[in-house]
């Protein structure tokens, strides 16, 4: 359900407008017997309960107040005004006795201001003032600062309503700008872990191969340098690796997500790691169940087959990479480990611009998505390491029996 920032001003002016309803009754009752012709105001003041009470749900929102409510508010006010020296007595309005209706004609001249803002509240309640000025026959010191009060309180309220409703669009069109550049990210993420890597792997076999296969090569070349640009201009999820040995290069295949499936029932996220294990990749795990929700495991997983993707490319296909679960009470860490030269200072933010956006999107990405972190240590010569962590949700059932797994970390 849509709030508004101005749903509690409707229901305040709701009761305004019956307490102020009451009190005007009460003014009429303590000095009933001063005035002239006492049953004039018992007839405007039946007529004001009638009006008060039936359009009370006129005033619970600004699309139930409609102009031509407002139009005949406002007139049952001045009319109020205007009936005060025909019910009251002179002497009284002399001295400054209120109006028939009193403060809540307020009511009226707030309702404006509710609904169309401060422009729409100068109107009312210039008309009131007039209406106030013209029953007394001339402009009084307290009739000047009544007029002034409710028309500087309403031209007030009207600009914070204005204010507020500009606020409201400007955080609107906010989360919509965010959940599109999410959703661009995540297409981005699908695009990096499998057409670009294709696209890569035709280029590498169709230099090797020599020919019409490099004359394609060439065109499957071109095709990620454009497709790259495009990602880094703002496009953005993928699932596991599998290692075809017979090309050497790692091929991503996405997953499309079972909506069906439930994304918060546990899942043992050694059983998404296992999968890596091979030759040249260890996978240490703590000996017991690693329960995580079934799309954060999902994610973490992928993560991790993004950085070892990494190690391939860059590393070489003869590096060795080590990935180490450690389940911690308070989160999980999976690091992931290589021999390779390492990485250049520099060089990620080079690659990003580049479009080349592995760690950005599909591990720091993915990461950040899941509520958690993802630190790149790298020392030219020394391999690299990708440490990504996960926090718990205190007292989630996956949290329950879960064991502190420290296993050495490895070379």
């Amino acid at each position: 359900m849509r709030m508004s920032v101005e749903q509690p001003l409707w229901r305040a002016l709701t009761g305004y407008r019956v307490l102020t309803m009451l009190y005007a009754i009460g003014l009429f009752v303590a000095a009933y017997e001063r005035f002239d012709r006492p049953w004039v105001a018992i007839a405007y003041y039946v007529v004001l309960v009638c009006w008060t009470l039936a359009t009370l749900p006129k005033v619970a929102g600004a699309a139930s107040c409609t102009k031509r409510f407002l139009v005949i508010d406002l007139t049952v006010a001045i009319t109020g005004i205007l009936l005060t020296p025909v019910a009251d007595s002179h002497q009284r309005i002399v001295h400054d006795g209120p109006t028939l209706p009193s403060i809540w004609t307020a009511g009226a001249v707030l309702a404006f201001a509710i609904k169309g803002g401060w422009r729409w509240a100068a109107f009312a309640s210039a008309l009131v003032g007039v209406a106030n000025i013209a029953q007394r026959g001339r402009p009084t010191q307290d009739t000047l600062h009544n007029v002034l009060l409710v028309c500087i309180a309403s031209i007030a309220i009207g600009y914070v309503v204005e204010v507020a409703r500009a606020s409201e669009r400007t955080l609107a069109r906010a989360l919509e700008i965010e959940a599109a550049t999410r959703e661009r990210e995540r297409l981005a993420r699908d695009i990096h872990d499998s057409v670009l890597q294709v696209l890569a792997m035709v280029q590498r076999r169709g230099s090797a191969l020599g020919g019409e296969a490099a004359e394609l090569g060439r065109l499957a070349g071109e095709q990620e340098v454009a497709l790259r640009a495009l990602v880094a201009g703002g496009l953005v999820r993928t699932s596991h690796v599998s290692e075809d040995a017979s090309l050497g290069a790692v091929v991503r295949a996405v997953e499309e997500p079972d909506e069906d499936a439930e994304d918060a029932d546990p899942c043992d996220l050694r059983s998404l790691l296992f999968p890596y294990a091979g030759a040249k990749v260890t996978v240490s795990e703590p000996g017991a169940p690693v329960g995580l929700p079934a799309k954060t495991a999902r994610e973490l997983a992928a993560a991790v087959g993004a950085a070892l993707d990494n190690v391939h490319r860059h590393a070489g296909p003869d590096a060795a990479a080590w990935i180490l679960v450690e389940d911690e009470p308070d989160a999980v860490i999976v690091t992931v480990r290589d021999d390779g030269p390492g990485i250049p200072d520099g060089r990620l933010a080079e690659a990003e611009g580049e479009g080349r956006l592995g760690v950005a999107l599909s591990i720091r990405g993915r990461l950040r998505d899941i509520g958690g972190t993802a630190e790149l240590i790298s020392v030219p010569g020394q391999g690299t390491e990708v440490e990504m962590r996960v926090p718990r949700i205190a007292g989630s059932p996956e949290n329950v029996g879960s064991t502190r797994g420290k296993a050495g970390k490895e070379r």
